[in-house]
C-alpha cells in the first residue's frame, strides 16, 4: 500500500512475545519481561532482522485478512512470519522483491529499515515513489530501488507478489530504465519498464560494489595495496 513508512518496515516498538524476534530471545535466555525493545536492542541484527516487517499494523497483500509481520510461502502456500519465509527462500537461494505504492520509506530515516531489508534477501523493492533518504539507504545496503511508471503500480499491471521477477538490460545500475518480466505461476508473463532510482554516480558505485561497506573496505583494500 501506500505511505509504508520506516517504522512499518522496521519497528522500534516493544517486542511482542510471539514474534519471531521473541522466540530467538527465549532460546537465548532472555525472559520475556526483559525483551524490552526493538530500538533497545539495535546492535543486534539477529533481533533487527526478525523484527523487519514485524509491524503489528503492516498489512502484506500476499497474506489477506491478516495484520503484521505474515506472508505466504508462495511455492507450498503455507502462511508464516515474513521473517521464517525469508529463511526459507535463502534456503532455497531465491532471492527476494518488495511492491509498494507511493512514498515507501517515509519518516524518520531509520538505516535499519535497510539493514534489514537487505538481511532478508531483499534485493529490489519496486515501488510508486521512494523517500528520498530511506531510497539511498538501500542502495547503500545493495538493494535495487525501482519505480513504476507514472500512472502505473502493482494492482494495475495486474500484479500479486506470487510472480517470480526477472530484471532485465540493468548493465550494473547504470541504466535509466529496465524491463521486468513478472511471471506468475499459471498464466502468460508480465512486462513492463520501471525507472532505475540510483540518482547519482556515487550511488551507482556503491550499487555496483554491492553496497557501502563492500565499496569501503575495497577502497581500503586497494590503498593499503598501493602503500
Amino acid at each position: 500500500g501506500d505511505s509504508v513508512t520506516t517504522d512499518h518496515i522496521s519497528p522500534a516498538g516493544n517486542i511482542s512475545k510471539t514474534s519471531p524476534a521473541a522466540k530467538y530471545l527465549m532460546a537465548q535466555g532472555v525472559q520475556p519481561v526483559d525483551f524490552n525493545s526493538y530500538g533497545a536492542r539495535r546492535g543486534n541484527h539477529e533481533v533487527m532482522m526478525r523484527g523487519t516487517f514485524a509491524n503489528i499494523r503492516l498489512r502484506n497483500l500476499l497474506a489477506p485478512g491478516t495484520e503484521g509481520g505474515v506472508t505466504v510461502h508462495v511455492p507450498s502456500g503455507e502462511p508464516m512470519s515474513i521473517y521464517d519465509a525469508a529463511m526459507k527462500y535463502k534456503t532455497e537461494g531465491t532471492p527476494l522483491v518488495v511492491l509498494a505504492g507511493k512514498e515507501y520509506g517515509t519518516g524518520s530515516s531509520r538505516d535499519w529499515a535497510a539493514k534489514g531489508t537487505m538481511l532478508l534477501g531483499v534485493r529490489a523493492v519496486i515501488a510508486e515513489s521512494f523517500e528520498r533518504i530511506h531510497r539511498s539507504n538501500l542502495i547503500g545496503m545493495g538493494v535495487l530501488p525501482l519505480q513504476f511508471k507514472d500512472g502505473e503500480n502493482a494492482q494495475s499491471l495486474g500484479l500479486t507478489g506470487k510472480e517470480s521477477f526477472e530484471i532485465i538490460g540493468l548493465n550494473a545500475g547504470a541504466a535509466k530504465m529496465v524491463t521486468v518480466v513478472a511471471t506468475p505461476p499459471s498464466g502468460a508473463p508480465i512486462r513492463f519498464e520501471v525507472r532505475v532510482r540510483i540518482d547519482t554516480p556515487k550511488e551507482r558505485e556503491y550499487y555496483q560494489h554491492g553496497g557501502i561497506l563492500q565499496y569501503v573496505l575495497r577502497q581500503l583494500a586497494g590503498a593499503s595495496k598501493a602503500a
